[in-house]
């Protein structure tokens, strides 16, 4: 497949930059792949697809706030800071982005906080934009970490054009976030509420979790047409062997096994084995999933509405079928649905 084959039209309105009202009140688009049918309901609605014994996976990682803003040492310079991921916890190491990134040199120093209560030091180059920055901090981890969090930032995504705000920090993370790495949500996740979880464990529904720690690679521009030249960045997975039953139970039974985005399906293509059954995963996956491609896991999924030519919309694509997901899409702008991070919800079954 080629990368122009997945451009469409979508209107700048139609990108939501703020969250809903309630989590559990977005839109939802029911595809049905056997019937290739399209129906339109409320995300709540979900519980009328689903039976006792079916299970949902889903992904437990949780956002921090990795967007960091501070000045540069001698000329005052505004120094934007994404913490991409930790190095060394005893060193302080990590890898970062900064912007504007021609600014910066090995050896700068860089001051965060009103009373530059944080240092960072450049002690490498690694990408054009990419550094590697040791913080120079002098009490404990944990002390540390909390000086990370009271200065940092929700790392909302750029595309919406806003600050992060209180909002963000509670509704830029799903409920059941659990294991800190991740430096973009899960987004499909961010509509499940604790009433609708609770609800569906009342009709026999089980929860299976997965860790992926997402990264800015999602976020990132695919520059080639050919998709098969083009690589993902990796990014670091778990799933526990207690997950990998609950999820294989479930296929035993001949269950609907329900992927919560395409970060959790990512990591259960990872750590498949040729049967079609988990296995638990310890280590970095920078798996690409675009058509043509059979999900062998899952046999449903829920989504957010991808923006053109992103390497999520490449995922559901594969899982629905590119030619019933462009229709849905075509359908979901001309009935003005919200798309991307905090946009409504497809459930393709």
């Amino acid at each position: 497949m080629k990368l122009s084959q997945f451009k469409y039209n979508l209107p700048p309105e139609l990108i939501a930059s703020h969250p809903s009202e309630n989590r559990d009140e977005s839109k939802l688009m029911v595809l049905n792949r056997k019937k290739q049918t399209i129906e339109h309901r409320t995300f709540k609605d979900i519980l009328d697809y689903f039976n006792d014994g079916d299970v949902f996976v889903l992904n437990n990682t949780k956002v921090f706030p990795a967007r960091l803003y501070g000045e540069k040492e001698k000329t005052g310079a505004k120094i934007e800071v994404f913490l991409l991921r930790e190095l060394n916890s005893e060193t302080r190491l990590w890898d970062v982005l900064v912007d504007p990134a021609r600014k910066i040199r090995i050896g700068n120093k860089l001051y965060f906080g009103e009373d530059e209560s944080l240092v960072a030091e450049v002690i490498d180059n690694t990408t054009s934009r990419g550094r590697t920055l040791r913080f120079l901090f002098d009490g404990s981890y944990d002390e540390f970490k909390q000086t990370i969090y009271s200065l940092g930032k929700t790392p909302l995504p750029k595309i919406h054009k806003r600050e992060s705000n209180l909002v963000d920090q509670e509704r830029y993370q799903t409920i059941y976030a659990k294991h800190e790495g991740a430096v973009a949500a899960p987004t499909a996740g961010l509509h499940f509420s604790r009433e609708l979880m609770k609800r569906l464990e009342l009709i026999g529904v089980s929860f299976a979790e997965v860790t992926l720690h997402a990264g800015l690679g999602n976020f990132r521009n695919i520059e080639v047409e050919d998709l098969t030249k083009h690589k993902m960045d990796s990014e670091e997975m778990n799933i526990l062997e207690k997950n990998c039953n609950i999820i294989n139970l479930a296929k035993e039974n001949k269950k609907n096994v329900c992927a919560v985005g395409t970060t959790t399906m990512k990591a259960l293509e990872s750590s498949v084995s040729i049967a079609g059954f988990v296995k638990p995963y310890e280590g970095w996956t920078n798996k690409f999933i675009f058509p043509p491609y059979e999900c062998t896991v899952a046999n449903s999924m829920i989504s957010n509405f991808h923006l053109p030519q992103s390497s999520m919309m490449m995922m559901v694509s594969a899982f629905a079928g590119f030619d019933f997901l462009k229709k849905a899409y075509k359908e979901a702008v001309d009935k003005k649905y919200k798309f991307f991070t905090y946009g409504d919800a497809m459930l393709i079954l």
